[in-house]
């Protein structure tokens, strides 16, 4: 039965940066159609482990620096130690910084790109490595952006890293599906979390936005639960190295 491939029973899946916003909307989604979780985060966690552990799966909390390399053998070894193993993992954790071009500091640019980019790689090369010795492939999903479509204003090290997440999709994708590990990202449209609270309390950008998306709303992190359990389940096997955009339609205006 097709709504069998959906099913996340049995599965291990670490999500970065789920202490709210997206990344708890998406880790939540996984253990709703079965999963057990790693959370991952710098911020307290306790809410999303609570909604997760009420669905009867298992659930463990990760403090870790995502602006640091060494975190990503952190998160695996204690991953792999919790729960078993790596089925899925979710590379959602991401900063933005805001500022014209000709005042961006090497700080902003530095840490959005640490967060956003660097690591993200290295927790995949980690996570890669064990789902190889453990024979049994697994996903991992990407969270990429509108700005890896497009320029944007005002956020050079944002646009930077979600271009480079797109491309770096392709290329993981590439090398890991002949050990049966499908790489895709996800491409959220304009979403009401922390990231946009700028844009949505200043009246005049908020406004233009909305006209622009055809459903007429700002996303929510709800949204995103379907695509996040398809992606990560059996019924995307033969969806590889692919953005897929979340937008209400934002791209085809």
């Amino acid at each position: 039965m097709i709504l069998d491939k959906f099913k996340l029973d049995g599965k291990k899946a670490i999500v970065t940066g789920s202490a709210r916003g997206l990344g708890q909307a998406i880790a939540i989604g996984l253990a709703e159609a079965g999963a057990d979780i790693a959370l991952v985060d710098i911020l307290d966690m306790s809410d999303s482990k609570k909604q997760i552990e009420k669905l009867g799966r298992k659930c463990v909390i990760i403090t870790a620096d995502l602006s640091k390399k060494e975190s990503a053998d952190k998160i695996v070894s204690t991953t792999v130690a919790e729960l078993g193993g790596i089925d899925i993992l979710f590379n959602n954790a991401g900063i933005i910084r805001r500022a014209p071009l000709v005042e961006f500091s090497e700080k902003d640019w530095d840490d959005v790109m640490n967060i956003n980019i660097r690591t993200l790689f290295f927790l995949s090369q980690a996570v890669a490595r064990v789902m190889i010795d453990q024979g049994r492939g697994g996903k991992i999903v990407n969270t990429a952006s509108m700005l890896s479509f497009q320029g944007g204003i005002l956020v050079p090290s944002y646009t930077a890293s979600k271009s480079a997440v797109m491309g770096l999709t392709r290329l993981l994708g590439n090398e890991l599906a002949p050990h049966k590990i499908n790489v895709n990202a996800i491409a959220p449209g304009y979403m009401a979390t922390d990231n946009t609270a700028a844009l949505r309390a200043d009246e005049k950008r908020n406004k233009a936005i909305l006209e622009r998306i055809p459903v007429g709303r700002w996303g929510e992190p709800e949204d995103l639960k379907g695509i996040a359990v398809f992606l990560a389940s059996s019924a995307s096997d033969y969806l590889n190295c692919y953005t897929i955009a979340v937008d209400g339609g934002w791209l085809a205006r």
